[in-house]
């Protein structure tokens, strides 16, 4: 992990952050007094492009860190205890003289704060306390992974403080992972965690879930006319964990059938051969988002390609692809168990209405409530965000850029 400037992190809106990390010294100094050696961190939120739900399978998937970020004002303590005020919420207080799991913290800031720390220990980097104060603008539940970011940036600040920044983008993503899954108690998969870790535009392979292949991609989607638009359709993810948890349980109830852990261990052409008999074993919805899975694999590579070609016709007709399958095949556009809460289909069906043929739309990150994906035509930029916003209230589109930085610590000017 690397120092970078505000100018390096946030381009032509370096200004506007530079404000903002003075209003968070501001808040820091207004809750823990005035410090010296004050250092600063960020980690984007991400949004997923193709591979829905593909990674907790070891797929490939395509994804982009983001403009939108949550920073910390920190510093350094020799007390042992990391101690965190997140702008509106509580103050989290985590003693690392124990890092074992705790039940009652489960679904907490603070149990991701501690499972971090337990994910260093365990691989053997260093630990310490710190003092921090973090505000963010990436949309809580908005499947831009508010989660994921603040995963990475407590491990930027453990890596920037205590290792001098030896620990590598890959490693923090996988400690972050960790983190979520053992301690704050959600089956998730390395996708959201690496994007925000890494930064820019990539394609990650989870085969080798140990080494991830990455490879990143150069694409400015300015150039070819186009806006990337994520909409808030603001449902609410609670009570949801059920159905976020049953599309990799049905995945690898198909992938155990044959003897194997994951999808990636089997093809296609295995689940066709014996259709009937994982239908009758695993049931016609698993079957579907096993066949979800298999497909979207493909269209990473194809995506990848036609974006490194300068075809973004074809890519955005993947895009509408994926999106499609993710509809149709893995299902996660709705609850079945909320029926009435369809505010993705809605958001879906404007999109395409607005769109007619142009551009791309899809579901956005886990699905079942949240946010949807659109690559909008800057003809229809504004057509297309009165829309959603007629629809979802406003401040619900949100026009994106994509952030070649993942989690860093950045160089704010005393000045």
């Amino acid at each position: 992990m690397s120092l970078h400037t505000l100018n390096e992190v946030y381009g032509g809106a370096a200004q506007q952050q530079t404000k903002r990390y003075r209003q968070a010294i501001e808040n820091f100094e207004a809750i823990f007094g005035e410090e010296e050696n004050l250092r600063f961190f960020s980690a984007p939120g991400r949004s997923e492009v193709c591979g829905n739900h593909t990674d907790h399978n070891c797929g490939k998937v395509m994804a982009a860190g983001v403009s939108l970020d949550v920073i910390a004002v920190v510093v350094p303590t020799d007390d042992n205890i990391i101690l965190v005020k997140s702008e509106g919420f509580e103050a989290d207080n985590v003693s690392l003289d124990d890092l074992s799991v705790c039940e009652e913290e489960k679904n907490t800031s603070a149990s991701l704060i501690r499972g971090v720390a337990a994910g260093f220990e365990r691989n053997g980097f260093k630990i310490g306390g710190f003092k921090a104060y973090t505000t963010s603008n990436v949309l809580k539940g908005s499947g831009l992974s508010s989660s994921a970011a603040f995963e990475v940036l407590i491990g930027s600040i453990l890596n920037g403080l205590y290792n001098g920044g030896a620990v590598d983008d890959v490693k923090i993503a996988q400690i972050a992972q960790f983190a979520e899954n053992e301690y704050f108690g959600k089956p998730s998969g390395l996708m959201d965690q690496m994007a925000s870790s890494v930064g820019s535009f990539i394609t990650i392979d989870f085969e080798d879930t140990a080494n991830p292949a990455i490879e990143a991609i150069d694409v400015d989607f300015t150039k070819y006319g186009y806006s990337l638009c994520i909409v808030d359709t603001k449902g609410s993810h609670a009570d949801l964990t059920p159905e976020y948890a049953a599309i990799p349980k049905e995945m690898k109830s198909v992938a155990k059938l044959f003897g194997k852990t994951t999808l990636r261990e089997i093809t296609k052409t295995q689940l066709l051969q014996k259709i009937d008999k994982v239908r009758e074993a695993c049931g016609d919805r698993a079957v579907l988002r096993a066949l979800h899975f298999f497909d979207d694999n493909k269209r990473v590579v194809k995506e990848a390609q036609a974006l490194k070609d300068g075809d973004i016709n074809t890519f955005l007709s993947l895009v509408n692809e994926s999106g499609n399958s993710s509809y149709c095949y893995l299902q996660n556009i709705f609850a079945c168990s909320q029926p009435e809460n369809q505010g993705l289909s809605l958001a879906l069906y404007t999109a395409k209405s607005i769109l007619k043929g142009e551009g791309a739309c899809r579901v956005h990150g886990g699905g079942f409530a949240g946010t949807i994906q659109a690559f909008v035509p800057d003809s229809k930029l504004d057509e297309f965000t009165n829309a959603m916003e007629n629809l979802f209230g406003d401040g619900s589109c949100y026009v994106l850029s994509v952030r070649g930085i993942g989690g860093t610590e950045v160089a704010v000017d005393d000045e």
